[in-house]
């Protein structure tokens, strides 16, 4: 048994699964089932009490009680004592009834605690493990299906551990009793009950795997209904954008139809399990009454025995048959259990990362003939070298699938590497510690993520937690304030009625596309690191607020080491050096001035988008045919400035602090 499995060590079984999730309430669950147990006994007294009043007041047939019994009422008066003191036989009943309440009552609150505390173990257990779980690991697993795992499948859980397991103590001390007791009266009749024990167990496994493989199909169903759900409330402004309602209803409509047909499916199967118990049991409890009757005739039964009998046999035929619904529940259990172990049997981030470096994050950015694919057959990087100089900024510009943010997801390690190596300051990412590595880059993702929290909150997210709870105090505000005010989105937050205060709807769904980019680069700012990433960060804004953040961030960044993905040349045009992408390859590198004057993808996308840079462009045509003195002249004549000269021009610029990033 591993009950202390090592959750980075993928060793879970679901013994020693169970064993963790009790962690803290197995006590609680013990004295529960001694609870159980003694319930169990006390439900064997009121019968015999039933048998001596019947046999020693009615038939005056003493002889077929228990030896202590028979001597107490024989030195008592016999059948006159029975008769003028039947009240005491009532108080017994009654103290019995008082006691099976107490412990009843105290079985159920402990079980009840037993099963809070389990629920709360396996929640922060099942929710601590899927935070460590690796970006890939959550991009290949759809959010419903993670949700339903974590409620319908741990619910099932929790139903058999605490109202089917820990009644197998009950039937055990029941079915124990009840075979000496009956066995006591007459073979004859224990031998009819207990030869139907291994029927209703028998019936019970012929349904066992078939109720398991239809309640996998309804729990994965129910996963692909819940993603359905998920995504329609979560996407419901695209939804209603497209019109796409009907189509949406008619999607959820399909997969509602063939979830429930696979629980009417089940539910026939149970149906069918539940009816042959109910023949079961009525044929066992003919065959009693008709065999029990005939022996009270021939005399070698008597009639209290036979209501003692059939009174135990009703006391035992339901947790027979919940034994075997048990059983039955035991598949449905297990197919849970199954989909629990593969969440906490895929591998954490932070497995073995014991011995990890923490080094200085502000040196040389190497990438070293870098490769990577998110399929075996797909290869999105091909053979990327290139060095970032510490405190200079990277500019990288290509097309849709060129591989930009993968490149930045390889660097903070969102994605192990696959072929070829990345060092920061010498030394290769993969030895550097994960939690120091992401603390020590600041990322603005492509397509910012706000939490349903306050504006101040989501600020301040990236600080420690005390911190990020306390968003409102004085410090901390001060250093949100002034990092929105550097991302250009402090008036606008004044502006709303709750200032600081106002609430983010899910997803950041109150605020505009800009709004939410200039909010996330605030949250990465007030991290303060020396690696910044701003992947497309301002797609979202207009080229004027894009000019003022790029103007205000040059003066706050000092000397962090800056990396700028866009697809604007006037974003990426002051970089140190601009990295191009096509297909996966660096197709062009070097300075904006550089690449403008080579033919390729750059200087294309420089002609499209700039006025500036058609003309450039027609400058280099002529000049390649050998009219450049023409055009110069012409260009002097016009007063406008050469390519060179505007580069000049714009360095002048720099220099009175009027550029962008």
């Amino acid at each position: 048994m591993r009950g202390a499995a090592d959750p980075r060590t993928n060793s879970y079984t679901k013994h020693s699964m169970l064993l963790l999730f009790l962690r803290g309430s197995k006590r609680f669950f013990i004295m529960s089932i001694f609870g159980s147990a003694a319930v169990a006994a006390l439900d064997m007294v009121a019968p015999q009490v039933i048998r001596i009043v019947v046999d020693g007041c009615l038939d005056n047939r003493t002889e077929s009680l228990p030896g202590v019994v028979r001597r107490f009422l024989d030195e008592a008066g016999g059948r006159t004592f029975i008769v003028e003191h039947l009240y005491l036989a009532a108080l017994v009943i009654l103290a019995t009834a008082a006691l099976t309440a107490v412990f009843q009552y105290l079985t159920n609150y402990l079980n009840s605690v037993a099963t809070e505390r389990m629920m709360k173990t396996t929640r922060d257990m099942l929710y601590a493990h899927i935070e460590r779980l690796p970006y890939a690991w959550h991009m290949e697993n759809q959010t419903g299906d993670i949700i339903q795992r974590c409620t319908s499948d741990v619910n099932m859980v929790r139903e058999f551990v605490s109202e089917q397991l820990v009644q197998v103590i009950r039937i055990a001390v029941l079915i124990a009793f009840s075979v000496v007791v009956m066995a006591s009266m007459s073979l004859t009749l224990s031998w009819i009950v207990f030869l139907s024990i291994p029927v209703i167990i028998g019936y019970s496994y012929f349904f066992f795997h078939r109720i398991g493989h239809l309640f996998l199909q309804c729990d994965e169903n129910e996963s692909v209904l819940s993603t359905i759900a998920q995504e329609n409330l979560t996407g419901v402004r695209v939804v209603r954008a497209f019109g796409r309602e009907r189509y949406e209803r008619e999607r959820f409509r399909r997969q509602n139809h063939v979830y429930t047909d696979a629980w009417m499916k089940l539910c026939g199967l149970l149906s069918g399990f539940w009816a042959a118990g109910d023949l079961v049991m009525a044929l066992q409890l003919l065959l009693l009454v008709a065999v029990g009757t005939v022996l009270c005739v021939r005399g070698s039964l008597t009639a209290g025995m036979l209501i003692a009998f059939i009174s135990y046999n009703r006391r035992l035929i339901w947790p027979v048959r919940r034994l075997g619904r048990m059983i039955s529940e035991m598949s449905k259990a297990g197919v849970s259990m199954d989909r629990l172990l593969y969440i906490l049997n895929s591998e954490t981030e932070e497995a073995g990362e014991t011995e990890k470096l923490c080094p200085d994050m502000s040196g040389d950015i190497v990438f070293r003939d870098v490769s990577f694919g998110y399929a075996e057959d797909e290869t999105i990087l091909r053979n990327i070298s290139l060095t970032i100089k510490g405190g200079t900024t990277l500019g990288i510009l290509g097309g849709t699938g060129s591989g930009k943010s993968t490149l930045m997801h390889l660097l903070n390690r969102l994605y192990e590497l696959q072929e070829g190596d990345i060092t920061i300051s010498g030394v290769p990412v993969r030895e550097i510690s994960l939690a120091w590595l992401r603390s020590h880059i600041g990322m603005v993702l492509q397509e910012p993520y706000l939490f349903s929290r306050t504006i101040g909150e989501n600020i301040a997210i990236t600080k420690s937690r005390t911190a990020a709870e306390t968003a409102d105090t004085a410090d901390v505000m001060a250093e949100v304030r002034h990092a929105a005010r550097v991302a250009c989105i402090d008036e606008s937050i004044e502006r709303f009625s709750k200032g600081y205060q106002t609430i983010v709807g899910e997803r950041g769904v109150t605020l505009s596309g800009g709004q939410k980019q200039r909010t996330a680069i605030a949250r990465m700012l007030v991290q303060n690191t020396p690696i910044m990433v701003f992947d497309d960060s301002l797609s979202a804004v207009d080229t004027e607020t894009d000019e003022k953040i790029r103007n205000a961030l040059k003066q706050y960044m000092g000397h962090a080491t800056v990396i700028l993905i866009s697809h604007r040349i006037s974003t990426l045009m002051d970089a140190d050096q601009i990295l191009v992408l096509e297909h996966g390859r660096i197709a062009q590198q070097g300075t904006h001035g550089e690449l403008v004057a080579q033919e390729g993808l750059y200087r294309e996308i420089y002609r499209i988008q700039s006025p500036e840079g058609a003309e450039d462009a027609a400058y280099m045509e002529t000049a390649e045919r050998g009219e450049h003195t023409e055009i110069s002249e012409h260009r002097s004549d016009a007063g406008v400035p050469e390519p060179s000269d505007r580069t000049a021009a714009r360095a002048e610029e720099d220099q009175k602090g009027g550029s962008a990033v």
